[in-house]
């Protein structure tokens, strides 16, 4: 065996090896954000709700569908 074929089996990691520490690094990352930012999204100030419509005018009247 030559000292090329010896560096590349040991020294290099296969793609499964790379493809799941990838993965694991992905999810690490993912939990860290989520254990963060836990119960605390109501307090960053960021709500989905722009502003409220404030007082209706007039008593929103329903209708049944004739026909």
């Amino acid at each position: 065996m030559s000292t090329e074929d010896d560096s590349t089996a040991q020294g290099a990691p296969s793609a499964s090896d790379e493809t799941k520490r990838k993965f694991r690094e992905a999810l690490d990352k993912k939990n860290d954000q989520a254990k963060k930012a836990s119960g605390e999204a109501h307090l960053d100030g960021h709500s989905a709700v722009t502003h409220t419509h404030g007082n209706a005018d007039t008593r929103q009247e329903f209708r049944r569908k004739s026909g």
